[in-house]
């Protein structure tokens, strides 16, 4: 699982987050559906955000869910989850965007992608996952060469960039293909009238993810030597937060000028969670469930466990580690059944008991879930908030 908005079950609330695992296990059924299991593991937190707007804009009826069988990742339930045109725009949008993340990996030379064998291996399931996209796409009226444009002229942009070059040049081919998918959200609701804002706010939203991404590997990258739009362009983390703040603010306001029929979760995600991917991203936030989250305090496991309570014993190694290729195989079992996104698994090497992505902390939440309800527009509990919704 991979994106920008990671939103914390702590905060959302049984509501809201009952929504958003509708629209994740949609937009993972979509990909299975049309392009086989393999192609679930390019579900990601930000596509699915393709399929909350299209929904948010619709007229309700009962065609937007589907009861979908039992899964590993629901403790073998079944639920509710998305399912049409705004689910498989999502897939679209997965998996060409998938095929550009991979062929970028190839040709960085990234990791085990440096041997030619797997290098190849690799190219063929890009090349298998552009078409899949693009057919898809063409099925729900979007041309996804806008997406292959945006990212074929991404690479010519990041090799003439240099010191001086605004950064905002380096990120204009995301800003552009997100600009684009959103807008056509709006088609898909019947809300024309939608798509110009919707397209500023993709188009804003494509800036933030292209700064944090920056952001958050700007050390990895300096220690290995890997091109930064940051280092590239000597871009300050001040001048980086300033323009994540003017697209936050961006962001907020384009929203208001949306027709949503139901814009709670779109408002959560886009408002509220958004501004605190930010504040992770640059390391302004705490959580009151981080220990909980992430393990013992930083007093390490001897730490105290309570006001004069005993130590707490060290964590026994772990046995029986599974080998290199069996903890391979259950790692691939595991990504097909989206048991690491959410739910409670095993890890494949150390068998230690792991939290799914969506069960985790992100890092900066209340813990108040559903108890008040001090925003007005999405119940959501929020602190300052500048968005315009009371809060």
């Amino acid at each position: 699982m991979f994106g920008i908005v990671r939103p914390c079950a702590h905060r959302l609330g049984e509501g809201l987050k009952t929504q958003w695992m509708a629209h994740l296990c949609g937009l993972c059924l979509a990909l299975r559906g049309d392009h086989g299991q393999f192609a679930r593991v390019v579900t990601n937190y930000d596509g699915l955000l393709i399929s909350v707007l299209t929904e948010a804009q619709a007229e309700r009826t009962t065609g937007w869910r589907r009861t979908a069988g039992p899964c590993p990742l629901r403790g073998m339930r079944t639920a509710s989850v998305a399912q049409g045109e705004g689910a498989r725009l999502a897939a679209a949008v997965s998996l060409v965007l998938a095929s550009a993340k991979v062929r970028d990996h190839v040709a960085d030379g990234d990791g085990l992608l440096a041997r030619k064998p797997m290098a190849a291996a690799a190219q063929r399931v890009a090349a298998n996952w552009g078409r899949a996209g693009q057919r898809t796409g063409a099925e729900v009226g979007f041309d996804t060469a806008v997406l292959v444009d945006a990212v074929d002229r991404q690479t010519g942009i990041e090799a003439l960039a240099g010191p001086g070059t605004p950064l905002l040049t380096v990120t204009e081919p995301t800003e552009t293909a997100t600009a684009a998918a959103f807008a056509h959200t709006a088609v898909l609701a019947g809300r024309p009238g939608n798509a110009e804002p919707l397209a500023e706010a993709g188009r804003l939203f494509g800036r933030l993810a292209h700064l944090l991404d920056a952001v958050e590997d700007r050390e990895a990258d300096a220690a290995s030597g890997a091109w930064n739009p940051l280092t590239a362009t000597g871009t300050d983390l001040a001048e980086a937060r300033r323009l994540a703040d003017d697209a936050l603010h961006g962001i907020r306001l384009a929203l208001r000028e949306v027709d949503f029929s139901d814009g709670r979760l779109a408002h959560v995600l886009l408002a509220h969670e958004l501004r605190l991917s930010v504040d992770r991203a640059f390391g302004t936030s705490s959580c009151s469930h981080q220990a909980e989250a992430y393990g013992p305090p930083p007093g390490g496991p001897y730490a105290p466990s309570g006001p004069g309570g005993p130590p707490l014993p060290p964590e026994p190694p772990h046995r029986n580690r599974r080998g290199l290729i069996t903890g391979c195989l259950v790692w691939a079992g595991l990504a097909c059944t989206c048991q690491t996104c959410c739910g409670t698994y095993e890890d494949p090497w150390t068998r230690e008991r792991k939290d799914g992505l969506c069960n985790q902390c992100d890092g900066n939440c209340s813990g108040c879930g559903d108890c008040c309800n001090c925003c007005d527009c999405c119940g959501n509990c929020c602190d300052g908030c500048d968005c315009g919704c009371d809060c």
